[in-house]
């Protein structure tokens, strides 16, 4: 089942009095690219997590947030630091003794001053927290993943309906074969006759232009080709597997065969229909960008 590399992902879990939630959203990438942001207590737990991650997805550009919500009882502590503190006050008493006034910092202010407190967190087990953490993420890379399958299906419903039309296209083309080659005739008499002409003309020679425009004129390899392109695209949409990479390296051998189809027959009508094929192509490449 083809799923798309576009989603979003959330779940929320609770530990030791504390709430954990992990939030994860995917674009299309060539290859799997994480951003992943953790409480900075825990990024020791960045290998564990991006593990996890590797072992649901193989595609596309990830952004994860962990985040959590601590309990009343917090493992912070507040403190501060004297000798902060003791400079703020030295150089306030100069600069008073500076301007002729008796006023210095009060508690208040010199309590907002940047480096006077600050928190220090306590050490945490994140043995203790992994579990969870892996947890929380399998969660939300599940709930991801329900959205990248659901969007994955109306890709593949969309790449299915134009590969369907592209096979009705190669159809019409293939009942204009026969006149087509009635066509290709005329023209070879035509080339015999003007060769004949010539009065240095050998039968090698002759034979050569007739196999070259005879090899030039003939579609048959082209056509049988693309059918087998178009079952293999619809057989990669239904398969178990990421085939995103596969689908788009068909798509451009059907463009190969489709610009060989046109240069070949050299037919106005079916250049019409080689046209919309290589329209049709187009939106089926704009679809398979985004599948994984």
């Amino acid at each position: 089942m083809s799923r798309s590399m576009t989603g979003y992902g959330k779940a929320a879990g609770e530990f030791g009095g504390q709430s954990l939630t992990v939030e994860i959203s995917s674009v299309n990438h060539r290859y799997l690219d994480c951003s992943l942001r953790l409480p900075s207590a825990w990024v020791g737990l960045d290998p564990i997590v991006k593990q996890t991650i590797r072992k649901h997805l193989t595609r596309g550009k990830l952004t994860v947030n962990v985040s959590r919500k601590r309990a009343l009882t917090s493992t912070r502590s507040v403190n501060f630091d004297g000798e902060v503190a003791r400079q703020y006050l030295n150089a306030s008493r100069e600069l008073a003794q500076m301007i002729g006034t008796y006023e210095t910092l009060s508690l208040n202010v010199l309590a907002q001053l940047d480096g006077v407190f600050y928190q220090e967190e306590a050490d945490e087990d994140l043995t203790a927290v992994e579990p969870i953490v892996v947890q929380v993420t399998e969660e939300a890379l599940t709930r991801l993943d329900e959205m990248r399958a659901q969007e994955g299906r109306h890709l593949a419903d969309d790449v299915r309906q134009r590969v369907e039309g592209m096979k009705a296209l190669l159809a019409d083309i293939e009942k204009r074969l026969p006149e087509l080659r009635a066509l290709y005739e005329e023209r070879l008499r035509t080339r015999i006759g003007e060769l004949k002409a010539e009065v240095t003309i050998t039968e090698d020679r002759l034979a050569l232009e007739v196999a070259l425009l005879a090899e030039k004129s003939d579609v048959t390899e082209e056509v049988v080709r693309l059918k087998t392109h178009f079952g293999h695209m619809i057989d990669m949409l239904d398969a178990n597997e990421p085939a995103g990479r596969r689908l788009d390296f068909l798509s451009q051998e059907i463009q190969r065969e489709i610009n060989t189809l046109g240069v070949k027959t050299r037919d106005g009508n079916v250049a019409k229909i080689v046209l919309e094929m290589k329209a049709e192509l187009e939106k089926i490449r704009e679809q398979i960008q985004n599948i994984e």
